[in-house]
């Protein structure tokens, strides 16, 4: 994995995302639970996160599901640690008054109530694992308290799941199980399939993907992956070649599916993809249900074209007694046990008691997954960039070609605003936001979106453009651009082979102004349709009559030349996304040479 450098400016800020505290301040001293970055203005002060109570009172950490002793220990040397498991939605919420940190595995809402109830004490919610579906997010930053995750230490018995679900659906162990113990002897009836020099297609490639992978290596399988965001030289390095998502599962004798439940992969797996797939192709999954549409594939067992599942993870959980798909005979189920062993469970409890002990001291912590507290002068005068900022990071990376991995990202700000006076972190952490969230499970912000990239073996290096003019206005323009790699849309390329978008905010709206070399003006919303087009009379009107035919209301259209009755690129702003067959129809105009649909 390629390393990140710091990222740098031309003309840097003078606060950046490693900045410490200048303690004590006069601010520090009137409120001891608040920890204070320097200012970038000298009117200003920025505060990032609350902390914990002060250094004369020991913190109380309530810990409302079972946690290993090895985390627990960890916590008592730092806080009053108050063990209540069980606890009822009223009961949690008379306790958490007392509290300033607590702890949940998946069994516990922490809903909004549960903030109100804090008074404003409860500063750290810690969830003992990935997933953060049980907190209110927005709530839990409203109170101003942080929300951090344990992401990393059950990754290797996640892995090892999918190798035993792998192996035992090959062999109908499962089946042949429940066969003898029900006194019968049928060796022919579970005769399997072998494993080695089968092709395998894991579906995510991160890290719980690529050490399945690497397991599957040796047993001798021929792997490979798909993943829009993985490195070629990490997956090169341990043997595996990352190809298209259509040529993953059209050439796989088994998949593996390892990715994040976005709106992307929601149901990625359905019957669409399920005819694309060889027959009797073998599927395991040990990441989210919701990544499989259930009902599509029980058709496709029933059809023979899916041979068997294994399947650890449902979209209802626990799945109903009478589901057809639990029932099926063909299908290996397990109750989510991926993180479920005894190595993995001493791991989180560590990973999520270090991540809560350093929020309470006030350290920056890089699993945090809500955003952190900024004044509300600066997100007012920044709000509609932050937003323009995003999306063009958004846009970015669906320019991206399939199979080529993102590591190197240039971001441009043209402003007239001295360095000292503008400061990019939050508008850097947005464009990562923009770039990493789609496909991926990470809550990317201000705290954790420079950690997140280098983690990644993202690059993301920043310069200044200054303008002559007043410094009323932050920014007049942004411009992001990723290099060495390949294209969906050939026309977002620049002239020195980058995928180029740029835009500027225009009455209080983002807008997209620039794609590649040409110049376009579009509201950023909704989604976007571009089109490379022969320059010519009618253009607009016979995209917007296949638009119109299907009720799709177009919000702005725009088209950028290089010159009358050359080539131009068409800019379409729609509130509506059209249907596959709308977009095939323009894609069948003749003038129209090539067109991509981006969702915002």
């Amino acid at each position: 994995m390629a390393s990140m450098a710091t990222p740098t400016l031309k003309n840097p800020s003078s606060l950046s995302l490693s900045s410490k505290p200048r303690l004590p301040s006069p601010l520090s001293a009137a409120f001891p639970n608040t920890l204070h970055f320097p200012p970038s203005h000298p009117q200003r002060r920025r505060f990032l996160i609350i902390t914990a109570s002060a250094a004369s009172n020991k913190p109380t950490v309530l810990v409302a599901e079972k946690l290993g002793e090895a985390g627990l220990e960890l916590l008592k040397q730092f806080a009053n640690v108050d063990c209540s498991y069980n606890l009822s939605a009223e009961e949690l919420c008379t306790k958490i008054s007392l509290c300033d940190a607590l702890i949940v595995r998946s069994g516990t809402k922490v809903n909004r109530e549960v903030f109100e109830s804090s008074g404003g004490r409860l500063k750290v919610v810690g969830r003992a694992g990935v997933g953060i579906d049980n907190v209110d997010l927005s709530a839990a930053t409203e109170h101003g308290c942080l929300v951090v995750n344990a992401p990393t230490a059950n990754t290797v018995a996640a892995a090892e799941h999918g190798i035993a679900l792998l192996a035992a659906m090959a062999r109908n162990v499962a089946q042949a199980d429940a066969s003898v113990k029900s006194g019968k002897w049928q060796r022919n009836k579970y005769v399997g399939v072998s494993l080695v020099g089968k092709t395998l297609a894991v579906l995510g490639f991160g890290k719980v993907g690529s050490e399945v992978a690497r397991r599957a290596k040796g047993l001798g399988m021929h792997v490979i992956a798909h993943d829009p965001y993985a490195p070629a030289d990490r997956a090169r390095a341990i043997g595996v070649e990352l190809v298209s998502f259509d040529e993953a599962i059209g050439t796989a004798d088994f998949i593996s599916l390892h990715m994040p439940l976005t709106p992307a992969t929601n149901k990625m797996l359905n019957d669409e993809t399920f005819a694309k797939m060889k027959k009797g192709v073998r599927i395991v999954n040990v990441a989210r249900g919701g990544v499989i549409d259930e009902e599509a594939l029980v058709r496709a067992l029933d059809d023979g074209i899916v041979a068997q599942a294994a399947l650890d993870v449902f979209s209802e959980e626990p799945p109903k007694p009478d589901s057809k798909l639990v029932q099926h005979e063909r299908v290996t189920v397990t109750p989510h046990l991926g993180a479920s062993t005894m190595e993995a469970q001493e791991g989180v409890a560590i990973e999520i008691a270090e991540a809560v002990v350093g929020a309470l001291k006030g350290e920056l912590a890089a699993t945090a997954v809500n955003a952190p507290m900024v004044p509300a002068e600066v997100l007012t005068e920044l709000k509609p960039y932050v937003e323009l900022a995003e999306k063009l990071g958004r846009l970015a990376v669906q320019l991206v070609a399939g199979g080529s991995g993102v590591k190197t990202v240039k971001v441009s700000y043209a402003t007239s605003r001295a360095p000292d006076d503008f400061d990019t972190r939050l508008l850097r952490a947005m464009i990562t936001k923009g770039i990493i969230e789609p496909i991926s499970s990470v809550f990317v912000n201000l705290v954790n979106a420079d950690f997140t990239a280098k983690q990644r073996g993202l690059r993301i290096t920043e310069e200044r453009v200054l303008l002559d003019g007043s410094p009323e206005s932050p920014l007049e323009s942004i411009q992001v651009q990723i290099a060495n790699v390949e294209s969906k849309f050939a026309s977002a390329m620049s002239e020195t082979g980058e995928i180029r978008v740029e835009g500027r905010v225009k009455d209080g709206v983002p807008h997209l102004t620039k794609v590649g070399s040409f110049e376009v003006d579009v509201s950023l919303e909704g989604s976007i349709i571009l089109c490379r087009q022969v320059d010519q009379p009618g253009m607009i009107g016979t995209v917007g009559s296949i638009l119109g035919e299907e009720n799709v209301n177009v919000s702005f259209m725009s088209v950028g030349r290089v010159a009358p009755r050359k080539h131009a690129v068409m800019a379409i702003g729609v509130d509506d996304q059209p249907s596959k067959e709308s977009l095939k129809r323009i894609g069948e105009v003749p003038a129209i040479e090539e067109f991509v649909f981006l969702k915002l």
